[in-house]
């Protein structure tokens, strides 16, 4: 492989590895790009937080950092022919006691974007919206209801396999395969990877883009080497959040159509927020519940770490009776009375990896060179899907923005989780 044609292999097809293939093959066509994944393109169900019925797409955040990146994503969400088809810009409603409306509508001046379609109303007001489909949502503390007009969700499945296609059509190779292990060369570099199969893969670049997987792959990569330095330690935890589908009937998807995406961060005790979106052409609806957890177990290695059930998929639909009342008290929340009707059939358990800052890892791992890590979306980064590729390119070819690269590296100063709401503190065994 010559200089002008470089090797990239991406253990994870999620939003951050699909990405990543799709803006390295776009900006050098010439070079070596495989996509490895446990599961192909098309499987009906996979474990990766990317894959799921629908996500939020929106750029109320109160960092001025991810508000200009997520407006900069919808920008191409809006006009981009690969995109576009799978967004939905239904509008936003924010319930919180906090300043969040303010802080949102500051960032936007700061960076010089319009803020037209974005304030906030009393509560009073806001009950009459939309109908007043959300009259007896709980409002508890809040003083002024966050609306946003410019944000909404879109279609995860459509657009993570319509992005994946695109990047084969343009010269990624898929492999579907389990990842076992890395790959060394005599001066401790990483020059590859290993599958359970048995094959192994080459390339100069080797990009662990595996989501909640990434502890327990680095744990067991450590166990293996004798090699402390390649565990994610602090820095990364795999985290659950529950997720649950109803399917309504003709006359009430009716009532419910041109309903925004709602959020609720009320009572702030839950956790860090409930939520709904959208009717999907099907007619469902999904709610998130409230509740993040963890899962501890012990790894061969004798190390305790957070980690996704064992079953290879993650056990996702086994859902205990405490996460399933979790998310109908986000139904309740959000619809009270109005919503008693609809039965939520569908939950499943969604697992991402998060940080204590739930700040993004997009950065050379620190144990071996040719290594990189480009994951922890922690259950906010699906919607940054169009260009967070784009920034691991600049990662990989040493142009990172400083500040960027600082805040994103693996080797940082960790916040206390104490000042994390998402951070979990709940196991999943003792949630029966």
């Amino acid at each position: 492989m010559t200089s002008s044609q470089p090797s990239y292999i991406i253990v994870g097809a999620g939003v951050f590895g699909t990405s990543t293939a799709y803006h390295l093959i776009t900006k050098y066509p010439q070079a070596s790009v495989t996509l490895i994944d446990r599961n192909l393109p098309h499987d009906a169900t996979r474990v990766a937080a990317s894959w799921d019925w629908n996500k939020v797409v929106r750029a109320d955040y109160r960092d001025p950092l991810y508000c200009r990146l997520a407006l900069d994503a919808q920008d191409v969400w809006r006009s981009d022919p690969l995109w576009r088809p799978f967004y939905h810009e239904t509008g936003i409603f924010w319930i919180t006691p906090t300043d969040f409306a303010q802080e949102v509508l500051d960032n936007y001046k700061k960076l010089g974007r319009s803020t037209e379609g974005l304030f906030s109303v009393p509560v009073d007001a806001a009950k009459s919206r939309y109908g007043g489909l959300f009259d007896d949502a709980d409002y508890t503390g809040v003083r002024n209801v966050h609306v946003n007009e410019t944000s909404g969700w879109a279609d995860a499945k459509g657009a993570l396999r319509a992005v994946t296609e695109k990047a084969v059509e343009l010269g990624v190779r898929f492999v579907g395969a389990e990842i076992e292990g890395l790959e060394f060369g005599d001066d401790g570099a990483c020059v590859g990877v290993k599958t359970a199969d048995g094959e192994k893969h080459y390339a100069a670049h080797v990009v662990l883009s595996s989501g909640a997987y990434t502890p327990k792959l680095l744990d067991g990569i450590a166990h293996a080497t004798g090699n402390e330095a390649f565990r994610a330690g602090g820095r990364i935890i795999a985290a659950g959040v529950t997720t649950g589908l109803a399917k309504v009937d003709e006359p009430t998807a009716k009532l419910l159509e041109g309903i925004p995406v709602v959020i609720q961060e009320i009572p702030p005790e839950r956790g860090a927020s409930n939520g709904l979106l959208p009717l999907t052409e099907d007619k469902m609806l999904k709610w998130w519940g409230q509740t993040i957890f963890k899962n501890v177990q012990t790894m061969p290695s004798g190390q305790q770490i957070s980690a996704p059930p064992a079953a290879k998929d993650y056990a996702q639909w086994k859902v205990p009776d405490t996460l399933i009342q979790d998310v109908e008290f986000a139904n309740k929340a959000t619809f009270g009375q109005r919503g008693e009707g609809w039965k939520i059939e569908q939950h499943r358990i969604c697992w991402d990896a998060v940080t204590p800052s739930e700040d993004f890892i997009i950065s050379p791992h620190a144990a071996s060179k040719g290594l990189y890590v480009a994951t922890c979306g922690s259950f906010h980064g699906w919607k940054f899907f169009p260009i967070i590729g784009g920034y691991v390119v600049r990662m990989l070819d040493g142009t990172l923005d400083p500040g960027l690269k600082d805040r994103w590296a693996w080797d940082r100063e960790l916040p206390d989780v104490d000042d994390n709401e998402s951070w979990p503190v709940k196991e999943l065994k003792d949630l029966k």
